[in-house]
């Protein structure tokens, strides 16, 4: 091997759209020009405009254009892939520089900017030397994206208040400044961002959406800055180890095969790289919309994490969240970004089945409670109600009451639930009522104790109180040892009983879809790890929280105060999409898991596409052939054969999600009987069957990315479910706006699972949360 390969990002992504036979015979250039890039028939020579940009030959009709990157450790050349082009589509003002605020390098081709833009810019590109071409090739004018036309020459650009020197000091690309200050229309801005590299398309986004200068400058620019030396402008082999790239060895052949989705699951952006690789001296949080990159952001913080550990045994790393089905996502994404070697010291569990193995440490097999849901609590609660003749609040009142307040705040006296708080409730409880509450919830208990039962709540409070008492007598045995002047038990590396207590369970815990976590699950994850240096990672969007649990973080021991980072670039879901999305949960304020609040402000995507569809319904047999007919036709888009015969598989790709699980039943059994339409249900443990379409609860649909969506049954009465909460707009109204909250939120999580289209319907009256 006498050059080593890599592939920049736009270039990976641009050979994911060819068709098979380019990619083949990419494969086959890249093998050649690491035995020897000098070989006569790649033609390797570099541009008139940008000399470190040079041009080789993939066959007779592609060129792939790569700059010198240094020279690695090993002594041998290393050279970045830029992009691959028609040899018509080559000109010599394609430029690559290195970012005055990230350090990466940057490629950037002015041909896709719009042919107004370039003239009143005052540019003209010039198609770079090749072979002989004909005459017609030669007269052809720089491509003119579809959609951008030369404005009218008294139109204002769109950037006015913007500076070159603004520009520049948030980190545009040099060669995009004065283009970008000559675009006067949103067209010619889109083009402009759809061809730029990714932080000038982030700020440029930011500023046409009327983001002020100050404020893409805190969220977008500052995130994304690196140290840099003096000189760092000429390193290019320096800024090749700062810039994401896939590495070119014998596994690319797969990895081009399996298209954008891979990259799209795995990829880190520099913003978020800064959060992964910082070291935090507390509880650190990353927040943002669907689609930002928070579940990235903790897989690639567990992967470092995990090789920054000393050698050893165990699994002092936990990951954890809330569901089992994203657990074996999670798992899954994982692996593809880590050693084996490493994955073996991560355990990686959701919070329920984690409360579970501390209750099956601590409590003997024969006292081992049955878990129940809470529809069955509920019906017992309920003859707790009925034996007592208690009419004053009903049985969903209480099951609240005992769940947000007494479990979540460990409450196990009288007198301490006279104290309690209960912000955020709704109904004002004085003195005597709290007693009389009291007795009722504690005969509840003791009822569900006789039986031989408990919740799933229940159970995190218990593993969360064994927990706690773990960590006091480690605080206990550790203060004892410093007091004889003992040694550091941190050597210890098993957990039997004799060694239990010498140290906490986990060196470092990371959190996903930490906003559907109860307060009894933050109290057990902050006993298993002690307080110090990256012990605990938060990734969360209040959004996004389906379950009725709302936490204050530093009430339970998690101090996040400025270590926090949110991110507002959606990589999943088009700018279509969230827009429609985001105002489903417009005008509600949701908490920041601080006492703050959060907002979408500045949440925006560079990915663009179609409209949703909302489409009317007569009826539940017309809804249901409707979506049949889309489904047929989202398969068919997909596994349309490419020019070298390539066929896509569709099962994992396209989704229908419903409101309930029995109405998801119905739709599965409907499409397979009356349409052919083969499906797979979501459940805990992730698909069931082999069908190509994915059926789910919108519950099942969290952390979940599908190419295309449909949403069905979005009809008023279901969305929100009136039957069950209506009850709560006289008695209770901040119950009742709490769980319209949670309605919109399910809405919004469902739809932001698309990426590319997104289909709703309903019959009968829509949903007032749609917005139409």
């Amino acid at each position: 091997m006498t050059a080593r390969l890599s592939l920049y990002q736009k270039a990976e992504n641009e050979l994911y759209k060819m068709d098979s036979s380019v990619k083949t015979k990419f494969y086959d250039f890249c093998h050649q020009f690491r035995l020897n890039p000098d070989h006569p028939s790649l033609d390797l020579r570099p541009l008139k405009g940008d000399g470190r940009i040079h041009r080789a030959k993939i066959d007779r009709s592609y060129r792939a254009l790569l700059a010198r990157a240094g020279v690695g450790p090993d002594g041998i050349p290393r050279w970045l892939i830029v992009a691959i082009r028609h040899r018509k589509d080559v000109y010599d003002e394609l430029t690559v520089a290195i970012n005055r605020i990230t350090g990466e390098i940057e490629f950037v081709d002015l041909s896709v900017v719009g042919q107004s833009v370039l003239q009143r810019a005052g540019l003209r590109l010039t198609r770079a030397p090749d072979e002989p071409t004909t005459p017609n090739e030669e007269a052809e004018p720089a491509p003119v994206p579809s959609g951008a036309q030369r404005p009218a020459s008294h139109a204002e650009p769109l950037l006015a208040s913007c500076s070159p020197e603004d520009l520049r000091r948030l980190g545009v690309a040099e060669a995009l400044i004065d283009l970008a200050l000559a675009v006067t229309t949103d067209e010619e801005l889109d083009h402009l961002i759809a061809g730029a590299p990714r932080l000038t398309a982030e700020i440029l986004t930011g500023l046409g959406s009327g983001m002020p200068v100050d404020e893409v400058e805190r969220e977008i620019t500052q995130p994304a800055a690196t140290k840099l030396e003096p000189g760092f402008e000429e390193d290019m082999a320096a800024a090749l180890n700062r810039t994401a790239v896939t590495t070119i060895d014998d596994d690319i052949r797969d990895v081009l095969a399996e298209g954008d989705f891979r990259a799209w699951k795995v990829y880190l952006h520099p913003t978020q790289r800064k959060i992964v690789e910082r070291n935090y001296n507390g509880p650190a949080r990353v927040s943002g919309g669907p689609g930002t990159g928070k579940t990235i952001v903790a897989l690639h913080r567990v992967a470092r994490l995990a090789i920054a550990l000393p050698p050893g045994p165990g699994k002092p790393i936990l990951l954890t969240t809330y569901t089992k089905n994203l657990t074996a996502d999670l798992r899954s994404r994982l692996t593809s970004l880590i050693d084996p070697a490493l994955l073996g010291r991560i355990d990686i569990k959701h919070i329920d089945q984690l409360a579970q193995s501390v209750l099956n440490e601590n409590i003997a097999p024969a006292s081992q409670r049955s878990l129940i849901t809470d529809d069955r609590a509920l019906d017992t609660l309920r003859e707790v109600l009925f034996e007592y003749n208690e009419k004053r609040w009903d049985a969903e009142f209480l099951f609240d009451e005992w769940e947000q307040i007494i479990l979540g705040q460990s409450i196990n006296t009288r007198q301490n639930y006279f104290k309690a708080r209960r912000a955020g409730m709704g109904r004002a409880l004085n003195r005597p009522e709290r007693a009389a509450i009291w007795k009722l919830l504690d005969q509840f208990t003791l009822r569900l104790n006789g039986l031989g039962q408990e919740t799933w709540a229940q159970a995190a409070e218990r593993a969360a109180r064994h927990e706690m008492e773990r960590a006091h007598k480690i605080q206990l045995r550790t203060e004892r040892d410093q007091d004889a002047g003992g040694g550091d038990p941190a050597h210890f590396d098993n957990d039997s009983s004799g060694t239990r207590h010498l140290r906490h369970r986990y060196q470092h815990i990371v959190v996903d879809e930490a906003q559907d976590l109860s307060p009894a699950h933050w109290k057990m994850l902050r006993a298993m790890v002690a307080s110090g240096p990256n012990d605990l990672f938060i990734a969360s969007d209040t959004h996004q929280r389906i379950y009725d649990r709302q936490v204050t973080l530093s009430t339970v021991g998690i101090n996040i105060r400025g270590r926090s980072s949110k991110l507002t670039l959606s990589y999943r879901t088009t700018q279509e999409i969230l827009d429609q999305a985001a105002k489903v949960v417009c005008g509600g304020t949701y908490d920041d898991l601080d006492d703050g609040t959060d907002t979408l402000h500045g949440y925006h995507s560079l990915l663009h596409g179609p409209a949703p569809q909302y489409v009317a319904c007569t009826d539940w047999t017309d809804e249901i052939a409707q979506l049949a007919e889309t489904l047929i036709q989202w398969r068919a888009e997909i596994t349309q054969p490419s020019a070298g015969g390539t066929v896509r598989v569709p099962s994992g790709t396209i989704a229908v999600c419903v409101a309930d699980g029995e109405m998801a039943s119905r739709v599965a059994a409907d499409l397979e009987t009356k349409h052919a339409v083969t499906t797979a249900t979501l459940t805990k443990e992730g698909p069931q069957g082999s069908g190509e379409v994915h059926i789910g609860t919108m519950h099942r649909f969290k952390g979940l990315e599908y190419q295309k969506l449909a949403i069905i049954g979005a009809s008023d009465g279901i969305l929100p479910r009136t039957a069950l909460i209506e009850k709560y707009a006289t008695t209770d109204p901040k119950r009742y706006e709490r769980e319209l909250k949670k309605s919109r939120s399910q809405l919004f999580v469902a739809a932001t699972r698309a990426r590319d289209a997104l289909r709703i319907s309903w019959h009968g009256k829509p949903s007032p949360f749609l917005p139409l």
